[in-house]
């Protein structure tokens, strides 16, 4: 496995605004026309977070705006491009929410996970209800005839027992990147077939007489975080 890019390659922190002040030339060494975030303090409490794509302009012009008086030391977090600093200064500013700060940090693409977190809860209390007060017995339900599909050997999709909403998969296969998608009832649907197991999904794909599929695949845990479908069993 390669090295991972390090998402902060340098750093200082805590510095003088006087040193900035000051020494600007030194600043300029180390801080200029680089990526980052910044962090702004007064009297060691955290007073406002930003991003730029050149520090030092951008904390130069802090000594006069706005924040001019309100802070006295300093913080940068230089980053190796800018791909990542956005969300980063939108982790921050969701957790510390700095009183500098006008606007809250926004995530673009992740998922909040507050609806379904909610609908969870009101399922398990539903089923606590019924248990508390299961003594006021009615008719007894009707119990649904089951719509999940079978095999040949009546046996339900491999993967019925551990979603309960669709998921995608991918994999890379001979530098070919591959996609598939696996539908609510544990069914994965690859090349306009329908498959049983990730395994007999994996063998169509790479054309081969056997592949594992828990390994050969990976699937979106959350926006752009893929792991190996494997991950689901654990």
């Amino acid at each position: 496995m390669g090295k991972t890019t390090p998402l902060v390659c340098q750093y200082l922190e805590k510095i003088s605004r006087t040193a900035l002040e000051k020494y600007q030339g030194i600043i300029r060494e180390y801080v200029a026309k680089r990526h980052g975030v910044y962090a702004l303090y007064r009297r060691d409490r955290l007073y406002y977070v930003g991003l730029a794509s050149n520090l030092r302009i951008r904390l130069r012009h802090h000594l006069r705006d706005r924040h001019g008086q309100s802070w006295d030391q300093f913080s940068v977090y230089l980053t190796i491009g800018d791909s990542h600093i956005k969300e980063l200064e939108s982790l921050v500013l969701k957790i510390v929410d700095p009183p500098g700060n006008k606007q809250a940090g926004k995530f673009g693409k992740a998922e909040n996970l507050q609806t379904r977190f909610g609908q969870a809860i009101r399922k398990l209390q539903r089923q606590e209800l019924g248990e508390l007060i299961g003594g006021r017995k009615r008719n007894p339900p009707v119990k649904p005839r089951s719509t999940s599909p079978k095999n040949r050997k009546g046996q339900p999709p491999v993967l019925s027992q551990y979603i309960s909403m669709p998921l995608k998969l991918k994999a890379k296969f001979k530098n070919k990147s591959i996609t598939a998608r696996v539908l609510k009832n544990g069914t994965i649907r690859f090349g306009g077939k329908t498959y049983f197991s990730p395994s007999l999904a994996a063998k169509a794909a790479c054309n081969r007489p056997s592949c594992n599929g828990w390994i050969f695949w990976s699937y979106e845990r959350a926006p752009g975080d893929w792991v190996r479908l494997d991950q689901l069993r654990k």
